[in-house]
């Protein structure tokens, strides 16, 4: 049987090699498409772990709540993502923000109220530029640093301001920018510090801080008509250790001042990246899908040329079921070539599929991740493409009947 095998595979190598410029074209669509969805999923892997890294580089003593209920149903989840919930009032108030502060070992905890508007200066700020409403605990929490100047500071008069060294390009052409004004939503702020670059746009918060504007959170209250919308709350314990009795503590406090409602969701590690991630996930699912087509194509290729070379080889296939050969050993025969020709288009789109991907990140501030979960999906993909669309021209070529294949070229 082993023999046999790998005389079917020299056989497939033989046939493919006598018509190479064929069987790369045939391959190529198979090829397309792996290096299309490789690209997708290694750079959607890249992504969702920066926001993991963030987490664990902050100390794993980060809690972070969120109005709503995390729903277990990935679909439920994904309308609850950080970008859905701007468009839904939130269940946090400054009261929760309050109790929390009060709580044991808990050593800082911020608001994140995000609102929109307009910014400019010197220029206009770039569309969609967001002014974050906090106050001075959101620096320790999340470790934000300042390059130049100080962060937002109670002491301070009320319209004070700390941007990004993005933004600060954007509307003043420098980053030095201490001490000038800046108009949001058609009020003066006083510019008092310039945060460090971070280079992460992509984060647990949702918001790229080189290119937002930091302000306090009364003046976010004074332009939100007096209201707050605190979308998130940001908690650092003071240990690692004491991170699972501060959530205790913060589910009990909560539950007690909304009612015995859970209307709010503790996250802590990994569970803080999982909203973004799901977002990732659900982004690159769509658009893998879409290049699936491409190995759709490649797939009726194989079946178009596997049915051409059955064609071409009735009389070998005569002559093989004369000398003995079953119905199984010619669908084998066959169906092994036209795995080889998807296999062999999957390795090299496997391949292409990462140098596009680290290309492509050239241009990202994040690197695409290698996992053993993509490669499984590339082989996977090309076995089954090479499987579903061989099979049909090799149990045609099973069915001949040797003597009819004989008589074909006399």
């Amino acid at each position: 049987m082993r023999l046999l095998i790998i005389n079917h595979i020299d056989n497939a190598r033989q046939s493919l090699k006598s018509n190479r410029m064929r069987s790369f074209l045939t391959a190529l669509g198979i090829t397309i498409g792996v290096a299309s969805i490789t690209t997708i999923l290694a750079l959607s892997a890249g992504a969702s772990k920066i926001v993991g890294d963030q987490v664990t580089a902050l100390g794993d003593n980060i809690a972070v709540i969120r109005p709503g209920k995390l729903s277990d149903n990935p679909l439920e989840a994904l309308k609850q993502s950080p970008i859905g919930q701007n468009f839904v009032a939130s269940t946090l108030t400054e009261n929760d923000l309050l109790y929390i502060q009060e709580i044991e070992h808990v050593e800082a905890a911020a608001p994140l109220m995000v609102l929109s508007g307009g910014v400019k200066a010197a220029s206009p700020a770039p569309a969609g530029t967001a002014i974050v409403a906090t106050t001075p605990e959101f620096a320790t929490v999340n470790n934000l640093e300042v390059r130049e100047g100080q962060f937002l500071d109670s002491h301070l008069k009320a319209n004070t301001a700390v941007i990004g060294p993005q933004l600060s390009i954007d509307i003043y052409g420098t980053e030095q920018s201490i001490g000038k004004n800046i108009d949001i939503r058609g009020q003066q702020f006083t510019i008092i510090g310039i945060l460090k670059r971070a280079n992460n746009p992509i984060n647990y918060n949702g918001v790229d801080f080189d290119s937002s504007v930091l302000i306090n959170l009364e003046s976010g209250r004074s332009m939100n008509q007096g209201a707050l919308q605190i979308q998130q709350i940001n908690v650092r314990s003071d240990s690692v250790d004491e991170l699972g009795r501060v959530i205790i503590d913060i589910n009990k406090t909560l539950l007690k001042t909304h009612l015995s409602e859970t209307d709010f969701t503790v996250l802590s590690g990994e569970q803080i990246a999982q909203p973004t991630n799901r977002l990732f996930y659900a982004i690159a699912g769509a658009t893998a899908a879409i290049a699936a087509v491409s190995l759709l194509v490649g797939g009726i290729g194989i079946m178009n040329i596997m049915l051409v070379s059955v064609a071409e080889r009735t009389r070998e296939i005569g002559i093989r079921k004369a000398l003995g050969a079953s119905n199984s050993d010619i669908v084998a025969q066959f169906l092994i070539e036209s795995l080889a020709l998807s296999i062999g288009g999957g390795i090299t789109g496997y391949i292409l599929g990462y140098l596009s991907a680290f290309g492509i990140s050239t241009f990202l501030t994040f690197d695409p991740v290698f996992n053993w979960q993509t490669a499984a999906v590339a082989f996977g993909l090309s076995i089954i493409t090479g499987t579903l669309f061989g099979i049909y021209p090799a149990i045609r070529a099973s069915r001949k009947d040797p003597i009819s294949a004989l008589r074909q070229y006399d």
